[in-house]
């Protein structure tokens, strides 16, 4: 999906990232690139790891319970978040609804409304610019809805990164301040428009911070711009 650059946000913007951050932090103290995630660099494409593949529509991506995203047949849904106490399974579920769109269906605003219903109700750790941040602007949009522009998302797999699990192997106890786990999503993005109903395709890989307490169902609380292995 074509991305914009992040606005530079004020005070209480950089606050919320730089908590997120740190939420993080406790838990991926060997990661590289977390550094960059607290000042919104790019993010570094990886290459992901050749697995079986599941299509998922721009609709909302349902998972299934051994953690699969079932297939979606309507492409005009907006994209709903699944109710799961899963990590791997929510961030699976929310990279499809990052990488998906259509512009025939919706507007640009109903997509970021829709995809900011995603994230945690906790405000000091929902990062929104980082998801707006993925998002075409209003120009790229309306230019995209001018030629019916939309894209798919198949999902390959989805896993902790192995900085974060070996810390949380090291310290189980860091994790319960914030509840936020590091999922790092593969897959491919298809995209087409009119007259070209096959488009292109290209591979995609993040990782999303996923808030996931004991006592609520699973939400998103930013994008990384620094893929974790």
């Amino acid at each position: 999906m074509s991305s914009r650059s992040s606005n530079p946000g004020g005070a209480s913007s950089v606050r919320r990232r730089a908590l997120l951050g740190t939420a993080v932090l406790v838990v991926l103290v060997a990661l590289a690139g977390l550094a960059a995630y607290l000042t919104r660099d790019g993010r570094e494409p990886a290459k992901p790891p050749a697995t079986q593949a599941t299509s998922v529509s721009p609709s909302a991506p349902s998972v299934s319970p051994a953690g699969s995203p079932s297939p979606i047949t309507s492409s005009a849904a907006l994209p709903v978040p699944p109710d799961t106490h899963d990590p791997i399974v929510f961030g699976k579920a929310a990279a499809a609804a990052l990488w998906s769109y259509d512009t025939r269906a919706y507007s640009q605003a109903e997509l970021l409304t829709s995809l900011h219903g995603w994230l945690t109700t906790e405000s000091m750790y929902a990062d929104r610019d980082s998801v707006d941040a993925v998002v075409p602007s209003p120009v790229l949009w309306k230019n995209m809805a001018a030629n019916g522009q939309f894209a798919t998302a198949t999902v390959n797999e989805g896993h902790f990164p192995d900085a974060f699990t070996q810390a949380l192997q090291t310290d189980p106890g860091t994790i319960t301040q914030a509840y936020v786990y590091a999922v790092t999503v593969s897959g491919k993005q298809s995209i087409a428009w009119k007259g070209s109903p096959a488009g292109g395709a290209e591979n995609r890989v993040t990782t999303l911070a996923v808030q996931c307490r004991p006592d609520h169902s699973c939400a998103l609380a930013g994008v990384m711009p620094s893929v974790a292995p």
